[in-house]
């Protein structure tokens, strides 16, 4: 998690650097999506403590870590072996394409040659330096398999059976947990901060499971719903004909909560003839019930806002303030532990589907070659959006998105027009996620052979694009890419063509424009 606003008493801070001295740094692979959902959150983490050190990325390595069983690669078929080597030290990271590996983007970006036309020689590097790295990135391996890439600090302990409605596994979500485990345990009173959205009401009700009030009642209060003429006797009680239309006495919110705790959300929106009497009954706890007596009352109180109590045009007492933040918790933004995001998109989509009828476009090990690819762009496309709604944005989006979607996953156009203003993409009328034609095993085999076997010619005979084509034959168990021939059947056709490279690209079945790049690559060694 990298939010700037944090505290160093609630998370801990995303080293900037791969430095081998700092100690506190890990480097991070989490499995954003994957055709078997159930991998979705599973995570590798390596420690940078050596000048430098290597890791291959690919389909049985490494190990990734989760909650069912013990630690195992990514075991997708369609991810090669060998895809990606890292290679890290001091001043960054590179990541460098296998050549003949499948296809792998950063961040959207084709690595390892060119993303229109031919096929790609792969070999080509990039560099990542240490603050773009502890931003994160996105990692796509083939069409199937979106990972995040960051570095930070290792997970630590994640406390069984803490704050179970908070769902993620990452470094910040892990220190959320211990905190709330830390201040919950105690009798004090806590103040929540954090961004709309972002699940500060869940962090309450885990602090109050955690704490020794547990058994008794939890009374929530939304402070900007409460008229201020009316805030005295709804927070404080009153006696019965204390004021006109008041026919029975009223215990109040405070009251209400004898014993146990009241959550006070929104609590920057409390008006300012209230403060002193909300200060008093904080320091002193007791209250003054309009038209009666003062009342002692046991009771423990968390507060919640999103609002900059300590800003200079705040009319918040600043009294108020510290008497409230006595103890203070940070939720992060979402943007901060995009690790996570494909945990909280997965349970959110999987938990709409049954209401809306949609558990059919849901992905699965079995699902359509090209569904998952759909659904691999759309969580690839989800982790590089900001998220300023948090939590609640992307529960709302998951919704959207099932609604828009009848057949096959589509793109709903308001999110996709916050999306590309968002990333700076030029907007479009229609949705990134277009119709596709449904290519069957026999339409795409005819294409193929009537087109030479070249990518282009076939992906334009069905009206689909280039990549999925390349899927296609990935798929296909008859048909392969010029780089994958193996060198001996490679020199035996040429050996038969006499030397005549577009007659050995027909007999080996495979593109003679990919061949012809094979073959450049042959003599540039």
């Amino acid at each position: 998690m990298s939010d700037s606003s944090r505290t160093e008493a609630t998370l801990p801070t995303l080293a900037a650097s791969l430095s081998a001295d700092s100690g506190q740094s890990v480097l991070s692979l989490t499995i954003l999506f994957h055709p078997d959902p159930e991998r979705i959150g599973d995570y590798w983490e390596g420690e940078l403590k050596s000048r430098r050190r290597s890791l291959q990325l690919g389909r049985h390595q490494p190990e990734f870590t989760g909650p069912r069983g013990s630690p195992r690669g990514l075991d997708d078929d369609h991810v090669s072996r060998q895809s990606l080597q890292l290679s890290f030290g001091r001043d960054g990271l590179q990541l460098r394409r296998h050549t003949n590996a499948c296809r792998c983007r950063l961040n959207g970006h084709v690595l390892g040659g060119q993303d229109l036309g031919g096929e790609s020689p792969g070999g080509d590097a990039i560099f990542l330096e240490p603050a773009q790295l502890a931003e994160g990135c996105v990692v796509q391996l083939a069409h199937t398999v979106v990972l995040w890439l960051h570095t930070g600090p290792p997970r630590g302990a994640n406390p069984t059976g803490v704050a179970q409605s908070l769902l993620g596994r990452s470094a910040g979500m892990c220190a959320l947990r211990r905190e709330i485990a830390r201040l919950g345990a105690t009798d004090f009173d806590v103040l929540v901060l954090g961004e709309t959205g972002a699940g500060k009401e869940e962090v309450a009700r885990a602090l109050h499971r955690a704490s020794p009030r547990s058994g008794r009642a939890l009374v929530p209060v939304n402070m900007a719903a409460i008229p201020e003429t009316l805030a005295p006797s709804l927070l404080f009680g009153s006696a019965r004909g204390a004021f006109t239309g008041a026919g029975a006495a009223s215990r109040g919110f405070f009251r209400q909560a004898e014993g146990g705790t009241l959550f006070m959300d929104e609590i920057g929106a409390v008006p300012p003839a209230i403060q002193p009497q909300l200060l008093r009954a904080l320091q002193q706890r007791e209250i003054q019930v309009v038209g009666g007596d003062l009342v002692a009352v046991d009771v423990r109180v968390i507060a919640a806002t999103d609002s900059p109590l300590d800003a200079g045009d705040c009319n918040f007492s600043s009294a108020l303030r510290h008497r409230l933040g006595s103890l203070e918790i940070r939720v992060p933004s979402l943007r901060s532990h995009r690790e996570d995001l494909g945990l909280l998109l997965w349970h959110f989509l999987r938990t709409e589907a049954p209401g809306l009828g949609s558990e059919s476009l849901l992905p699965g090990v079995q699902g359509d070659p090209l569904a998952v690819a759909r659904w691999a762009e759309l969580f690839q496309r989800f982790a590089l959006y900001s998220w300023p709604g948090n939590i609640r944005e992307l529960a709302n989006a998951a919704r959207q998105l099932l609604v828009a979607s009848e057949r096959q996953l589509v793109m709903p156009p308001g999110l996709e027009s916050r999306m590309r203003a968002d990333t700076g993409e030029v907007d479009a009328p229609a949705e990134t996620l277009p119709e596709r034609p449904r290519v069957d095993e026999a339409m795409f085999r005819r294409a193929h052979i009537d087109s030479e076997y070249e990518a282009a010619a076939t992906a334009r005979s069905l009206s689909i694009s280039r990549q999925a084509v390349y899927r296609l034959i990935e798929d296909s168990g008859e048909f392969r890419l010029a780089s994958d021939v193996p060198e001996k059947e490679l020199e035996t056709a040429l050996a038969e063509a006499e030397g005549d490279v577009r007659q050995a690209a027909l007999t080996l079945r495979v593109s003679y424009q990919g061949l012809r790049a094979r073959m450049r690559q042959r003599g540039s060694r």
